[in-house]
C-alpha cells in the first residue's frame, strides 16, 4: 500500500511538473518579441499636423499625435547659451512655446511665463500643489494639470485642471479632477486629460465644461495622443486604450504581453503615426499596436523600463531605456536600427530637430545624436528628463532646475 501511495504521489508530482513546464513554455512563448510587417496596418506617409499661428511648440510632444519632431527646423549644434532661467525646484517636463514666451512649471507647482528672447520671468501662477507635466498652449490660453497637495509622493487627494490667460496668468476657469500628471492634449476645441483615479475626461477649451469621462482600470499618468478621430493612452492596468474623441466611447483595448511576474504597465505617452500606436512599457518593451484595430503589430525588448515617450521620424521610432541605452527602432517591423550607450538610465523623452535627436540621462547629461545613424554630435552638462523644445530662433533646454535659451553658434 505504501509503495502504491508513493508511486501515486510521484505520478502526481510528475504531472504537476509537466503542467508547470508547459505553462512556463507557453508564457515564455507569449512574451517573446514580435516582429512586425511592413505592409499590415502600416501607412508609409504620416499626416502633417496643423499649426496654430504664433505657437511654435504647443504641447508635450509638439503636436496632437505626440511625434516630438519640429519639421522644417534648421537649428543644429554647436550652441551658445544666451540666457538661463532659474525655476527654483525640479523641472521634470519641458515648456510649451508660443507668442514669444515659454510656459514651464516646476515640481513645487508654480507655472511661469518666461520671455523667450531674454529669459526674464513675466508672470507666475502658484497652485500650491505638486506638479509633473508640460502645459498646453491654445489660442492665448495656457492649460495645466496639477497633482495633490504636498507631500508630493502622497496618495489620495484631488488635483486640478486650470486654464490661464497667456498674457497675464489670470485664471479663466478651474476644474477639480483626480491628482493628475497627464500633460494636457488640446485638439479641436477640447482639452483631454487623465488622472490617478483612472478617469480620462474631455473638457471644452473655452468654458471648461466637461463633455465626457471614461474610467480605465488603473491610474492614467501619461498624456493622451490624438489621430483619426480617436484618443489613445496607456494605463497602470497594463492596457492601452483607444476612445472616440467626441464621445469617450471605447473603441478598443489592448494589453501588454504576458510575462513571468506582473505584466508591464504604461507610463509613457503614446505617439501615433503610420497607422500605428507606439508606446513603451515598464516590462522593458516598446510596443506597436494598430491604431484602427488595437492588434499587437510588434514588440521589441530593451534591458530596462521604457518610461521614455517615443519620437517618430522618417520611419524611425526613437526612445530611451532604463538600461542606459537609446534605441532607434524600425517603425514598421520593430527591428533595432541602431543603439547608443549613454552614461546612465534614460527616463525622459527625446526630440528631433534638423535630423538630430536630443535626450537626457538621469546622470545629468543631454546628448545630440545623428537620428539616422546614432553617431554622437554634441552634449550639454545638464538635463535629466525631457530636455529640448524649440522655436524658429532658439533651442530651449530643460535642466534639473533651470531652463537654458540656446542659439546656434556662428
Amino acid at each position: 500500500m505504501r509503495r502504491r501511495a508513493l508511486a501515486g504521489a510521484a505520478a502526481v508530482l510528475l504531472a504537476l511538473a509537466a503542467a508547470a513546464a508547459v505553462w512556463y513554455l507557453r508564457l515564455r512563448h507569449a512574451e517573446r518579441d514580435i516582429r512586425g510587417s511592413p505592409t499590415v496596418e502600416f501607412v508609409p506617409k504620416p499626416p502633417r499636423p496643423p499649426r496654430l499661428p504664433g505657437v511654435a511648440w504647443p504641447m508635450y510632444g509638439h503636436d496632437a499625435e505626440r511625434l516630438r519632431v519640429a519639421e522644417g527646423s534648421s537649428l543644429a549644434p554647436p550652441f551658445r547659451r544666451v540666457w538661463t532661467f532659474r525655476a527654483r525646484s525640479l523641472v521634470e517636463f519641458p515648456p510649451a512655446v508660443g507668442y514669444g514666451r515659454l510656459f514651464v512649471a516646476n515640481n513645487d507647482g508654480t507655472l511661469f511665463a518666461v520671455d523667450a528672447k531674454t529669459g526674464r520671468r513675466l508672470w507666475s501662477y502658484r497652485s500650491r500643489r505638486c506638479q509633473a507635466m508640460s502645459p498646453a498652449l491654445g489660442a492665448h490660453t495656457v492649460y495645466a494639470t496639477f497633482l495633490n497637495r504636498p507631500p508630493c509622493n502622497a496618495s489620495g487627494g484631488d488635483g486640478t485642471l486650470v486654464a490661464l490667460a497667456e498674457r497675464t496668468g489670470k485664471v479663466r476657469w478651474r476644474r477639480r479632477i483626480g491628482p493628475s500628471e497627464s500633460s494636457p492634449l488640446l485638439h479641436d476645441g477640447l482639452v483631454y486629460v487623465g488622472d490617478w483615479n483612472g478617469d480620462v475626461s474631455a473638457y471644452a477649451a473655452r468654458t471648461g465644461r466637461r463633455r465626457w469621462t471614461f474610467h480605465a482600470g488603473g491610474r492614467v499618468k501619461d498624456g493622451l495622443a490624438y489621430a483619426g478621430g480617436r484618443v489613445f493612452f496607456g494605463a497602470y492596468d497594463s492596457h492601452v486604450y483607444a476612445l472616440d474623441a467626441r464621445t469617450g466611447r471605447l473603441v478598443w483595448r489592448a494589453s501588454a504581453q504576458p510575462r513571468l511576474g506582473n505584466r508591464g504597465t504604461f507610463y509613457a505617452t503614446p505617439a501615433v503615426a503610420y497607422g500605428r500606436v507606439y508606446i513603451g512599457s515598464t516590462d522593458g518593451k516598446m510596443y506597436s499596436f494598430g491604431a484602427a484595430s488595437g492588434r499587437l503589430r510588434w514588440s521589441q525588448s530593451t534591458g530596462g523600463y521604457v518610461y521614455s515617450s517615443a519620437a517618430v521620424w522618417r520611419r524611425r521610432v526613437l526612445a530611451g531605456s532604463y538600461d542606459g541605452s537609446f534605441y532607434c527602432f524600425d517603425a514598421a517591423t520593430g527591428d533595432v536600427r541602431w543603439r547608443f550607450r549613454a552614461n546612465g538610465p534614460i527616463s525622459g523623452s527625446p526630440t528631433v530637430l534638423a535630423g538630430r535627436v536630443y535626450f537626457s540621462t538621469l546622470r545629468g547629461r543631454t546628448y545630440a545624436l545623428d537620428a539616422r545613424t546614432g553617431r554622437p554630435l554634441w552634449s550639454f552638462p545638464d538635463g535629466k528628463y525631457s530636455p529640448v523644445v524649440a522655436d524658429r530662433d532658439r533651442v530651449y533646454l530643460t535642466g534639473y532646475t533651470r531652463v537654458y535659451g540656446l542659439e546656434r553658434r556662428r
